[in-house]
């Protein structure tokens, strides 16, 4: 009785889960639901089923060739789950799991494919509609509806040919007609019976249509215009300004509704300034209130005129203004490989505050900053003086950048004049070159001079080789939080000569170095590097790459090979430079592996400033051929 009774239920589900079956052929667009699970045939591979687009498919595509391409089903068919979303600006072709996709430029309706499980709740049609009543496609024997066009009431119900669907369609698109005056008949919106041979404004409207573009964008499309050589290019972006690009907006109570419509306007014109695209810039948006939540990644919209649509739609979270805790969750969650971040773009995360934070953003900031993330404040209508007894954290837009020039931090006056700061703020968020707060080559070590200070040098060459170690420092950016610089002088002894928590700017450092004064005496180059390891690299940070930039004129006294592999296994990337009587060998003993990359020998000291270049060039190739954090 037990086997008996799991077989009716087994039974009875199979009966509520009937699913419809369809042929290879059938496009979404043929398909009125918006939603529904089918099952494919076995062979939907074929080329011949056609596929627009990746990951979203124009619903001038075939149903189950999309979902082989997307990696839902295999060949041999099964059940899949469609949902029809917005139509898309373009659809980019792409190959997958045997099935060539194809580009198209734009198209009135899309859907997407998942796995054919039945969501809790939600209760999906047996029997699908469709926008004609021949439907060849069907399974013979499945129920299927026609859609038909509602009679209006006191008329003869005629049938609704697809093509006059689709050429009504098409004119409503692109036309904008004067309602009729009451003279000329009743408005489109009555439902008065209408006189015979009397033609609403609707079906009038196709009098006037024209072939072309409008028909692409109603859904209809020559099968002669559907080959990839005649399909519009899409747009790439902008070469010129390739970031990674997140907008951290205001959405707590104190903005109001107004102001709130005013930033989603601001976001809108500054997409609409950005030609975002896959080779450009690709921009997400964060919202914070209490609590932070993305509105959408870097990889969700991929053309400036879906992003403004999407914009368009971001409701108000309301709640405090924790703009700290914002950024640490942009931080921790937004710029990750999966939403989008591309790794050789520099991450931009722009924040907008009305008036003041209700936390602390410093602490958040510093993190984000170390990150490799360029932090851009917005404050708009700041705290008057009355008011600045309310603020959390005094100053704190200065305290989220890392540059206090002005360059990171905008202060506008009014939520009406907002607008007035979009093509700075494209310009600068564009300026990569400026980008000081990314990670890159020239603002992410910790970077320590070795100075040869024996006798055979002399006053005059040694002045020339802290001339070489100031053009060299000059190449990098200096601050605490971006490159750090430290020096150490041997001969038989050493001496510290500054440390990398000394100076903090560019100027403090040259004239740090100007200031080192020739020491003079013998050559132990070995000993001054386990110097340099124990009192300078010992307090370098974990975030830092360490490189050790030895300068030296002759054979070291001492075995250099021990202290070398010791400051190899530290991962310290050392850099040999030898001038005139320097034996090369030791250099390439002393230089990181491979040495031809990191060992120098120039005969005289006047030509150190050639290697400048040279130098440089080496430290960056090698930092950008690692993965980055």
């Amino acid at each position: 009785m037990g086997i008996v009774v799991l077989t009716m239920k087994a039974s009875v589900i199979e009966m509520f889960l009937a699913v419809p079956q369809i042929n290879c052929d059938v496009k979404a667009g043929k398909i009125i639901n918006p939603e529904f699970v089918v099952k494919c045939p076995a062979g939907c591979q074929d080329p011949k089923y056609h596929v627009y687009g990746t990951d979203v498919y124009a619903s001038y595509s075939s149903v189950c060739g999309a979902a082989i391409h997307s990696g839902v089903l295999d060949n041999s068919g099964g059940k899949i789950l469609v949902r029809k979303v917005a139509g898309q600006s373009g659809y980019k072709g792409s190959y997958s799991n045997g099935v060539q996709s194809l580009s198209l430029p734009r198209w009135r309706e899309s859907f997407i494919v998942s796995e054919g499980k039945p969501q809790k709740g939600v209760t999906y049609p047996s029997a699908l509609t469709y926008s004609s009543s021949k439907s060849p496609a069907a399974k013979t024997g499945e129920p299927t509806q026609a859609y038909q066009k509602q009679p209006v009431p006191g008329t003869t119900a005629q049938p609704v040919t697809p093509m006059q669907v689709t050429r009504a369609t098409a004119f409503r698109a692109h036309t904008s007609l004067p309602k009729p005056s009451p003279s000329a008949g009743s408005t489109t919106s009555s439902l008065r019976p209408q006189p015979a041979g009397h033609r609403s404004w609707e079906l009038g409207e196709m009098d006037l249509w024209k072939p072309g573009s409008v028909l692409l964008d109603a859904g209809f499309v020559p099968e002669a215009e559907l080959s990839t050589q005649a399909l519009e290019p899409l747009s790439q972006g902008d070469p010129n300004c390739k970031i990674d690009l997140s907008f951290v907006i205001d959405g707590s109570s104190s903005i109001g509704k107004r102001r709130f419509r005013i930033q989603k306007q601001f976001l809108a014109d500054v997409a609409q300034a950005l030609d975002i695209g896959p080779a450009g810039p690709l921009m997400g948006i964060v919202q914070y209130g209490d609590n932070p939540s993305a509105q959408f990644n870097l990889r969700t919209h991929m053309n400036s005129r879906d992003l403004r649509t999407a914009i368009e739609k971001i409701t108000q979270r309301g709640g405090l203004s924790n703009a700290g805790r914002a950024i640490s969750f942009v931080t921790k969650n937004f710029f990750s490989k999966a939403n989008g971040n591309r790794g050789s773009a520099p991450n931009v995360a722009v924040v907008i505050v009305d008036g003041w934070p209700t936390d602390k953003v410093e602490e958040a900031s510093r993190f984000a900053r170390e990150s490799g993330i360029n932090i851009f404040f917005i404050t708009v209508e700041g705290a008057t003086e009355n008011e600045k007894q309310y603020v959390v954290e005094p100053n704190f837009s200065h305290k989220a950048v890392c540059r206090t020039n002005g360059f990171y931090s905008l202060n506008v006056q009014s939520w009406f004049s907002l607008h007035k700061t979009v093509q700075a703020l494209v310009k600068r968020v564009c300026d990569t070159d400026r980008l000081a707060c990314s990670k890159t080559c020239l603002n992410s070590a910790d970077i320590g001079f070795v100075i040869d200070g024996s006798s055979s040098v002399g006053t005059g060459n040694f002045r020339t080789v802290l001339q070489f170690v100031a053009n060299l420092s000059k190449e990098f950016e200096i601050s605490d939080i971006d490159t750090r610089i430290g020096a150490v002088q041997y001969t038989y002894e050493q001496r510290l000569e500054f440390g990398f928590d000394d100076y903090h700017t560019k100027s403090d450092i040259l004239n740090a170095i100007k200031r080192v004064g020739y020491w003079s005496g013998g050559t132990s180059t070995g000993a001054a590097i386990n110097y340099a390891l124990e009192q300078l690299f010992k307090k370098s940070k974990p975030t830092k790459r360490k490189l050790m930039i030895l300068i030296t004129d002759g054979r070291s006294y001492d075995d250099v090979r021990i202290p070398s592999m010791v400051a190899h296994h530290k991962g310290v990337i050392t850099y040999a430079i030898g001038v005139a009587w320097a034996a090369q060998d030791e250099l390439e003993v002393i230089a990181t592996h491979p040495a031809k990359d990191h060992s120098f020998f120039v005969d005289e000291f006047d030509n150190l400033y050639k290697f400048v270049p040279k130098v440089i060039q080496n430290i960056c190739t090698e930092f950008n051929s690692q993965p980055r954090n």
